[in-house]
């Protein structure tokens, strides 16, 4: 099958120190720090006080809405705190569930846990809400709300890119549970009423790639060797790569009758469906040159990142934690946060790889314009940001910027377009209020 080529894009070094590290399971942490605010759209409702004594699997917030899911107890223990702490995605206040581990699992599943095909559509949609499963590829967009397509849909495609730097968490995944994540595309396939099924993956991941061939390819599910390029992964490139559809400026990708989920998530939807399992534990990569040891592990939500930082044996050198990888991830100040349902991975950076660079004017040299993958102008828009012109910014198509960070890493002025375009959309959506 031919693979189709983006316009824009770049190639970093990929870095994927981690690509041979089976996954180990972390053990069970003695403490959790469980963010509500897990998911894109309306967080979910706290049902729990302090002092609640709760087992593993126990909802312990109620989805407040369809574009919202609930959470659960990774630990059996006791709600110890509920507090506000600054979220290192949106950096503002967000609640926080703490809970102290008590004794051993004690599960709470959710029933009936049977064979995925034994699930009606309508259960299976259903079911996705109720374990609070989320695009698990960082996006966090609600599961069912994407098995629940307002239009018709005939294309089903999962993302095993996995295109950031550094990151090998769904390598591993594809390369030790292909049996689990084919039963879970074949859910979602069921949920969406579609038979066109494909699963992507660079070709810098031949294990993956021999994994998934060998499971999927006898049911009709093709796999498609993708090129090694950033932003692959991003949902729109995808999309064109393996169907040569275009989804339009402001679009989704169920406007060209398609919907990606990632890998991990057909995993977490295949656990739901037959082991009754809500979603509470994810895979994590912890790499960089920052740790002797980098890592690929299982570990449980809310477990402080500290706490896979001593696993990985962090270098005293080491200058930079990012919360996910170098291009799309953010700098991590507090290290006892815990892993929420969107942490694919923790970079961790000396200070020869992370140099402190000192921003000069933009000598428009068009390098940001041939590196966007979505056709925008980030010199232009970055001026119109200095100046403070934001619906202006809006007219030339701001919000389509997938902040994948490639005007930044070509940029021979160092301007970091990225952090200018956050901030300008934040400022964008207050004013649409």
């Amino acid at each position: 099958m031919r693979v189709w080529n983006f316009k824009g894009g770049i190639h970093p070094p990929t870095k994927k120190l981690g690509k041979r590290s089976s996954i180990e399971k972390m053990p069970i942490p003695q403490k959790v720090s469980l963010f509500l605010a897990q998911n894109i759209g309306k967080p979910p409702k706290i049902i729990v006080e302090i002092g609640a004594k709760v087992k593993t699997g126990q909802e312990i917030a109620k989805a407040d809405g369809f574009v919202s899911v609930p959470l659960h107890s990774p630990i059996t223990g006791q709600v110890v705190e509920i507090k506000k702490q600054k979220h290192p995605v949106t950096s503002r206040p967000a609640d926080v569930i703490v809970i102290e581990r008590t004794s051993e699992d004690e599960w709470i599943k959710i029933e009936p846990a049977k064979s995925h095909d034994q699930f009606s559509k309508e259960e299976i949609v259903k079911r996705a809400q109720e374990a609070g499963l989320v695009g698990m590829g960082g996006a966090t967009f609600p599961t069912h709300v994407k098995l629940s397509p307002s239009k018709k849909v005939d294309v089903l495609i999962l993302n095993g890119a996995e295109c950031e730097p550094y990151l090998t968490i769904d390598d591993r995944i594809m390369v030790e549970f292909p049996e689990e994540i084919v039963k879970g595309a074949l859910a979602f396939s069921k949920a969406l009423e579609v038979e066109n099924i494909y699963i992507a993956i660079e070709e810098n991941k031949p294990l993956a790639i021999d994994s998934m061939k060998r499971v999927a390819s006898p049911l009709g599910i093709k796999v498609v060797k993708l090129l090694t390029k950033y932003p692959q992964g991003s949902e729109k490139h995808l999309i064109y790569a393996v169907t040569k559809r275009t989804v339009p400026l402001g679009g989704l990708p169920m406007d060209v009758g398609v919907v990606v989920q990632n890998v991990s998530t057909a995993r977490a939807m295949y656990r739901a469906l037959e082991l009754g399992e809500p979603l509470i534990e994810r895979g994590v990569s912890v790499t960089g040159e920052g740790v002797e040891s980098p890592k690929n592990v299982l570990v449980r939500i809310g477990t402080p990142i500290s706490h896979l930082l001593k696993l990985a044996r962090v270098r005293e050198e080491s200058s930079r934690i990012i919360l996910g990888g170098p291009m799309m991830g953010i700098a991590l100040n507090d290290i006892d946060v815990g892993v929420m349902k969107g942490t694919s991975g923790i970079s961790v950076f000396t200070d020869d790889i992370v140099k402190k660079r000192t921003e000069i004017n933009c000598i428009r040299c068009g390098r940001c314009v041939d590196a966007c993958p979505m056709n925008l102008e980030p010199y232009l828009l970055y001026k119109l940001f200095k100046k403070k012109r934001f619906n202006e910014m809006s007219d030339y198509n701001l919000m389509d910027c997938i902040e994948c960070g490639s005007c930044s890493y070509v940029c021979p002025s160092n301007i970091n377009h990225v952090k200018a375009f956050k901030m300008s959309k934040t400022v964008l959506r207050a004013l649409k209020r």
